[in-house]
């Protein structure tokens, strides 16, 4: 994974290496599946468990979690398993740390039980991380849990039996790139000891190659490779590791290989692309506090309800959901996340029917919630979320023209009336919702769906918002995040990468164009168009991507009707900006 200190450098820097390609979801330059020449069918036929499971665990374990953090008495800024390049620890300094790595409280039995009890379908373990310590018995090198650490046995065959025994796939995590502790393996990493200096091509033959042949050879079917941070990863790199994915027939791969190579699906990190990405299988990983790796101290637990929305909105973008927990030295899982996962259990034992199997959801806009849904040969189940339950008793679907045959609510099977007019569904609800986090509204309906795009509204005043969630991203690099509890457009270091509104407006007239912009950059430009009309805007640095300020663009006029506001950079007077809104406002 990311260090995100280090990602916040690199975005104020527009990424100029230009990494995201490779390991951020964005485009690459081909597919590669994991079995060469198969057909479009073949394809879908070997996803089908992955794209039905929707949720997995991730598991990122290691010698790091000795430090927990903290080196030489001082707490390291950053992600627990980036220690040892975030306090540029020496590699034999490092390795004494496998002395105390003795997880003698390891059940990889309980672990496999509570990922099952929270209705996670699969797992993905780190066989081996960024320091270069592999959780396996490697023939490849000593630096490993059986020979280097009191511990002495291979960590991953547990794992695999009790995963067999549970009817949980398993999928092996394993960074190919980055290895701080075996010669050559650091040069994507940055170097600070001289024990790191090495070849990265005798690298990848003697450790890299070896061992993930050993992962893909000793441990039974194994149902993904997840590779990470392939900088440095040139074609010939890859081309000495993709091979070996051979071993294991029906394997799925993300995109982290490198060498151009798109894998079977994209991996954003800590985000949730505001439309998904249509077209593309895709993962969002994300941690439960702020770190994979585990830090001692790292105690900023996200609450159950954002798991779980953020997990019905990941379905409802057509995606899976790979949730983290981060084991201890003695091969504990913190409490704070076994109480999360069971909470989340609890709901998905209710109301996994509307998460497993779904696709993405058909409405563009759901002001109280989110939508999944089931294809069928009649027509469709729609799973309604609700967040924001109605205090008048009216669920207002927007935009719905099929016709309805039955609603009722999935954690009672309680039937439920509705009526329909002027486009939209409205459906009679109890006074206050069976679950507060998400109560789930189930329809019936016919036919191929028939769902009208619901474009944003003027206010009673005429003012018209364009929220950065509602924007149409053109590119790859570019998503919707989150910075003090608003959503914004983030990651936008690609000036290839545009932006696209749809609104209607019922009241014409000369407006005002401002943007709610952050940014490091002392100067940013790009072009605003609606139609034919056109304006050049500038917005200057605010300080920082996290200080937001409103400023005026310029000002448009209007008639009457739909329209479709594009913001598109300027390629050489472009730098990084933070987007938050677009607002039109009634000029006096």
């Amino acid at each position: 994974m990311r260090n995100s200190r280090r990602l916040s450098v690199w975005h104020a820097c527009v990424l100029a290496v230009g990494l995201l390609a490779g390991w951020c979801g964005t485009a690459v330059s081909q597919e590669v599946a994991g079995q060469p020449g198969e057909t479009p069918e073949q394809r879908d036929a070997r996803m089908t468990w992955w794209r039905e499971a929707r949720f997995g665990m991730f598991i990122p374990w290691g010698v790091y979690s000795v430090p927990a953090g903290t080196y030489k008495g001082k707490q390291i800024p950053g992600i627990g398993e980036w220690i040892m390049n975030s306090g540029k620890i020496p590699v034999a300094e490092y390795k004494q740390f496998a002395q105390q790595f003795n997880p003698v409280r390891y059940d990889a039995e309980a672990w496999v039980r509570l990922a099952k009890e929270a209705g996670m379908k699969y797992i993905v373990i780190t066989s081996k991380h960024h320091d270069g310590f592999a959780l396996f018995d490697s023939k490849a090198t000593d630096w490993n849990v059986v020979d280097a650490t009191p511990y002495g046995k291979d960590l991953l065959k547990p794992l695999t039996a009790a995963c067999e025994k549970n009817g949980i796939k398993l999928g092996f995590y394993y960074s190919q790139a980055q290895d701080w502790n075996h010669p050559g393996g650091a040069a994507a990493g940055g170097h600070w000891d001289s024990a790191q200096n090495g070849d990265m091509d005798e690298y990848i033959r003697k450790i890299a190659a070896p061992q993930v042949k050993e992962i893909l050879s000793n441990y039974g079917k194994i149902a993904v490779l997840w590779w990470d941070t392939p900088v440095d990863m040139t074609k010939a790199r890859a081309d000495m590791l993709l091979p070996l994915i051979q071993l294991q027939p029906g394997i799925i791969i993300n995109n982290r290989l490198g060498g151009g190579y798109g894998g079977d699906l994209s991996t954003p990190e800590q985000q949730i692309p505001s439309t998904g990405m249509p077209g593309r299988d895709w993962e969002t990983c994300m941690t439960m506090n702020d770190t994979w790796g585990y830090k001692s101290y790292d105690n900023h637990w996200k609450p159950v309800e954002t798991l779980l929305h953020n997990l019905v909105d990941i379905a409802s973008k057509g995606g899976n959901y790979l949730l983290n927990v981060g084991p201890t030295c003695l091969g504990e899982i913190p409490e704070p996340s076994i109480e999360r996962l069971k909470e989340i259990g609890k709901w998905m034992k209710v109301n996994g029917e509307s998460i497993y199997a779904t696709t993405a959801s058909p409405f563009s806009r759901l002001a109280w919630g989110r939508c999944t849904k089931k294809l069928n040969d009649t027509g469709a189940t729609l799973y309604l979320h609700v967040f924001d339950w109605p205090k008048d008793g009216k669920l207002v679907v927007p935009g719905l023209h099929n016709e309805v045959k039955s609603a009722w609510l999935l954690a009672t099977d309680k039937t439920l009336k509705f009526t329909a007019g002027a486009g939209d569904l409205t459906i009679a609800v109890p006074a206050e919702p069976l679950d507060p986090i998400d109560t789930v509204v189930v329809l019936e309906v016919k036919g191929k769906l028939d769902i009208e795009r619901v474009l944003p509204g003027q206010e009673a005043n005429g003012t018209m918002t364009l929220p950065a969630p509602l924007a149409e991203i053109h590119g790859g690099g570019a998503q919707v995040e989150e910075k003090g509890g608003q959503p914004n457009i983030g990651y936008w270091t690609n000036a290839r990468d545009w932006l696209s509104w749809q609104f209607k407006l019922e009241k014409g007239g000369r407006f005002e164009i401002m943007a709610t912009v952050a940014t490091s950059a002392q100067s940013s430009k790009f072009e605003l168009a609606v139609g034919e009309q056109k304006l050049t805007a500038q917005v200057e640095t605010t300080g920082d991507y996290e200080t937001f300020k409103t400023v005026k663009l310029g000002e448009v006029r209007f008639e009457k009707g739909s329209y479709e506001l594009t913001v598109k950079p300027l390629r050489d007077q472009w730098q990084a900006i933070n987007l938050r809104s677009i607002v039109l406002k009634p000029a006096n």
